[in-house]
């Protein structure tokens, strides 16, 4: 390739515009590389304001506590003559490989599911192996129809939208509720908190069941017949949750959560062995968070994922800051995972750096379920009435 080439090829961003009117929040690490953020006069940003406000509505440690022998009875109750009461993913990071320590420690009863697409970290396996087979738990490995996973992340590529984790997050919450209804399970385990979680800005992601936006995205760049792929779009998860009474339950919200202690404890006990970044148990999201979106995008989502550890008391602003000044992950391993995650998608080098150096696209250019989701409001809006009436006269569902 010449100098030329990869001068016109390159997709790295010149931040000097964005360095004149750059603007740190004074308490957290966000700043104006969100276009959302907005700052009072003291310079600390609407997300430190926002969290506050969260925090007033939060109820007390007594009551989540309460909630949570509530939430864990019913599940009992409703898995009662079971094999499994529960179902929980695990991708081997902190977050979840904690929470299956803690469904056991609550008496419940889960049914582990990997979800295995292909770009596992190989410190994965061993973590999940080890976690399952210490705490005796079975383990139900989710496997994707790889050529079919290819051809839609390959689609997203060539999109050239933000978003390239779209296709893993809405497979992954498809296969459990597919894996869940098959054994029956009405409890969907979640590790998502507010605590390591609560603030993304919107402009950093989208969302994740926009089955329509998917399919127009592969219709118009795939190449191959999507059959095995488990969707979850608006009416898929509305048949889960009202045919079936599928519940989804976030558990860590109804304790006092600490990620490092967290960490201390699956290293003591369970031998577990960090990867790096938050969701780097992942080669694929390694990736996508620590090279991509830096560079075509102009996101370091280290940014408000330190910023959550500040707000929930975790880490300071100062050590976030020196934790910013690093690189987002080891320079050398980004250009061998660049060369990796294209061969694995079957690009060559120069088609890989071309398909990144592509203007940039909404999401919403390629359409969007608005319609259904509006659709399924007013539906809601009938039903639920009737039902309710139907329930006080007696009658019950089958």
């Amino acid at each position: 390739m010449s100098a030329q080439e990869e001068k016109t090829l390159s997709f790295e961003k010149n931040p000097e515009n964005e360095v004149l009117n750059h603007k740190m929040c004074q308490k957290l690490v966000m700043d104006t590389t969100d276009p959302d953020i907005s700052f009072d006069q003291g310079g600390v940003c609407n997300y430190w304001h926002e969290y506050q406000a969260f925090l007033k509505n939060m109820p007390i440690l007594e009551e989540r506590e309460k909630n949570l022998y509530n939430t864990v009875e019913r599940i009992r109750s409703v898995g009662k003559n079971k094999t499994y009461d529960c179902i929980l993913g695990l991708s081997g990071g902190v977050d979840s490989s904690y929470l299956a320590y803690l469904v056991k420690e609550l008496g419940l009863r889960p049914l582990i599911v990997h979800f295995d697409n292909g770009w596992n970290n190989e410190l994965v396996v061993a973590n999940i192996e080890n976690i399952t087979r210490k705490l005796s738990l079975d383990l139900h490995t989710f496997v994707m129809d790889w050529p079919e996973f290819r051809d839609l992340q390959r689609a997203y590529f060539r999109a050239s939208v933000l978003d390239l984790e779209v296709p893993t997050d809405h497979m992954i919450f498809g296969a459990l509720y597919k894996v869940a209804r098959q054994h029956n399970i009405k409890y969907i385990i979640s590790g998502n908190n507010y605590r390591t979680e609560w603030l993304l800005p919107r402009k950093w992601f989208y969302r994740k069941f926009d089955l329509t936006n998917m399919k127009n995205i592969h219709r118009r760049y795939g190449e191959k017949k999507l059959r095995k792929l488990p969707a979850l779009g608006v009416w898929q998860s509305a048949w889960y949750k009202m045919r079936h009474t599928m519940i989804d339950v976030r558990l860590l919200d109804l304790i006092e959560y600490n990620k490092n202690e967290a960490v201390d404890l699956l290293k003591n006990e369970f031998e577990w062995r960090d990867y790096g970044g938050k969701h780097f148990e992942s080669i694929f999201t390694r990736f996508y968070q620590g090279y991509i979106l830096p560079k075509k995008f102009n996101i370091d989502k280290r940014k408000a994922h330190l910023s959550n550890l500040i707000l929930s008391g975790q880490m300071t602003r100062d050590e976030a800051l020196a934790e910013l000044m690093k690189p987002t992950y080891d320079l050398r391993l980004q250009e061998e995972d660049r060369e990796y995650v294209a061969r694995k998608l079957g690009f060559t080098n120069e088609e890989f750096h071309r398909v990144l150096s592509l203007p940039n696209k909404n999401h919403e250019e390629y359409g969007t379920d608005e319609y259904q989701l509006i659709l399924l409001r007013n539906l809601m809006g009938v039903i639920r009435p009737i039902t309710k009436l139907a329930k006080m006269a007696g009658w019950r569902q089958g």
